[in-house]
């Protein structure tokens, strides 16, 4: 009721504004040109040729937290139209818009920290993201070895991940229909193969460089991405202050949607306006998981009326003061889950 109000007191809308839009130039500009260059522009320096995947990759994870996130949400633009046009950022990123809206808006935002069913926290073997899921011997070193998976995870992603998970996602009966399944699957091939072009394939032809070093260029790209997002996520989920509820026998949680959605969900750096801006609002979380429907450029004016509520209905409002202080906190409960039994 009350963020209702404040949006008509204000007289604007719920959407993405001005700001968004320029962001969004912002965006596919860091990662379209310097791919342009590479593909288009003459030149022999090995140097350069990382330095443009680098900011290509800074790019990316930009379309992926400042673009399609909104987009996806519904809440880029009131028309279906733009939110459906944007949503296909990410299949130019590499990954699928169906199999992250299954992923992203169905299970994560539905199930959010409950085991089996958020696939945020639903990792390889190798990685334990809950108390709830079996312990092995290695993951007492996670905190040391899991960033190098985070930088490598965009990889995974655009290769195998979305064809298995849109799999289990049919299995799982939230695509429905067999031929609506194998369409599904040779699109998402069809749009891998467009960004594999050029991404990887235009630059090993058209460049003077050895394939090695491109592929290797390629990674790094990927690598900063994947680190990007990993610890934007991560940081706002998998901390010592948020939750992991059971559900009873009956497969129910006990707390109310937006009690669980507070009860594991934190914020970092809620004064940070510059870094609220780069990582498209995820620096407020808590506001993002009660009101996916709203475009990010208001949570930092709707942090306010949030934890102001939660504290009369004396309910939780994690926040860290910092992104560094986040990551820490991170780090913290990586080495946590991995000694606890």
């Amino acid at each position: 009721m009350r963020v209702s109000e404040y949006f008509k007191s204000y007289n604007i809308s719920r959407f993405g504004n001005e700001q968004l839009v320029a962001k969004s130039a912002l965006m596919l500009s860091l990662f379209f040109g310097p791919l342009t260059i590479i593909n288009l522009v003459s030149f022999n320096s090995i140097l350069l040729l990382f330095i443009l995947y680098i900011i290509s990759g800074f790019g990316m994870a930009g379309i992926g937290m400042c673009i399609m996130h909104d987009a996806i949400h519904g809440s880029y633009s009131p028309s279906l139209l733009v939110n459906k046009i944007m949503g296909y950022s990410i299949n130019f990123i590499g990954a699928n818009d169906k199999v992250w809206r299954l992923q992203h808006n169905v299970l994560h935002h539905t199930y959010t920290n409950i085991e089996h069913h958020d696939d945020d926290i639903n990792p390889p073997f190798f990685l334990r993201f809950s108390p709830h899921s079996k312990r092995y011997k290695i993951h007492e070193f996670q905190h040391y070895y899991a960033w190098i998976f985070y930088g490598l995870s965009t990889i995974s992603w655009i290769t195998t991940k979305d064809f298995i998970r849109y799999r289990r996602f049919y299995n799982m009966g939230l695509v429905k229909g067999r031929k609506t399944y194998f369409i599904g699957l040779i699109k998402i091939a069809l749009w891998k193969l467009v960004y594999y072009s050029y991404t990887l394939i235009l630059p090993i032809v058209l460049t003077p460089f050895s394939t090695g070093t491109v592929i290797i260029a390629f990674i790094c790209m990927h690598f900063i991405t994947g680190l990007s997002i990993s610890l934007v996520f991560q940081s706002a989920h998998l901390t010592p202050d948020a939750s992991f509820p059971l559900p009873d026998s009956q497969g129910n949680i006990e707390s109310k949607f937006m009690e669980h959605q507070l009860k594991t969900t934190c914020n970092f750096a809620p004064k940070n306006p510059l870094l609220t801006w780069i990582l498209g609002g995820l620096t407020h979380q808590i506001e993002h998981h009660l009101f996916p429907n709203i475009s990010h450029v208001h949570y930092r004016n709707l942090a306010s009326i949030v934890k102001q509520t939660a504290f009369e209905y004396d309910l939780p409002y994690h926040s860290c003061d910092s992104f560094l202080s986040a990551i820490k906190m991170h780090f913290a409960m990586l080495k946590k889950l991995g000694q606890m039994k």
